[in-house]
């Protein structure tokens, strides 16, 4: 998942979700510390929106649970505003701290900013799509996109090359190899795979387009 929210106002905490679910992340959240540890050790998350004052532990203890594994981004969300309470959560480790009540404007720069710092160069987005070559994941909407090696390698070419047109031979020799025991029409057929995850009209492709007598672009939509 993108990013794991903990935070114990559930009505703060569904409007937070809502926002960042219509930027296209992945979002969980949970109202404890115990529930926000076993869904971390669990999936994992590319971000964790903490707040400080939960009902079983504090903030500060999953944030020092979390760095004993991991460098995750975390970014702290408090009423707390004590110079001592911010210097505590950046000396274990946040990357972040913002007061509540907070700006939702803000907010979402402050996670843009993160995930700009911190994943930029492994992802490559266009609009809803989203390749992620550290994790070899795609997500279309936010959802994750079940993907073969093959697909996954032909669709982070195609959009390597945004814009450009690639001869079918190039693309074959890139992702199955010059010397590979398979023919031309396997191309063929992941690109129609590809096209049907992807695309919102598969027969009727924007993204992944065929240019005649050359081979396939994909196209920024």
């Amino acid at each position: 998942m993108d990013i794991l929210i903990v935070e114990d106002n559930k009505e703060l905490a569904d409007l937070l979700y809502d926002f960042l679910r219509a930027e296209n992340y992945t979002v969980s959240a949970v109202q404890t510390a115990e529930e926000a540890l076993l869904l971390y050790e669990r999936y994992g998350a590319r971000l964790v929106v903490l707040d400080i004052m939960l009902p079983d532990r504090d903030g500060f203890y999953v944030l020092e649970k979390i760095r004993t594994e991991s460098n995750t981004p975390v970014l702290i969300v408090s009423a707390k505003t004590e110079k001592e309470d911010k210097l505590n959560g950046l000396n274990l480790g946040a990357d972040d701290y913002i007061e509540k009540p907070y700006d939702i404007d803000i907010m979402l720069a402050k996670i843009s900013g993160i995930f700009k710092r911190r994943y930029a160069l492994d992802e490559i987005t266009d609009g809803n799509i989203r390749i992620n070559k550290a994790s070899r994941t795609v997500y279309k909407n936010g959802k994750e996109l079940e993907m073969t090696t093959k697909e996954f390698e032909l669709l982070l070419l195609l959009m390597e090359n945004m814009g450009r047109a690639l001869s079918k031979e190039y693309i074959f020799g890139q992702v199955w190899g010059s010397d590979s025991f398979s023919e031309q029409q396997t191309l063929t057929v992941h690109i129609k795979w590809l096209r049907q995850k992807i695309e919102d009209i598969p027969k009727k492709p924007k993204r992944i387009v065929t240019v005649w007598g050359v081979g396939y672009k994909y196209e920024s939509v």
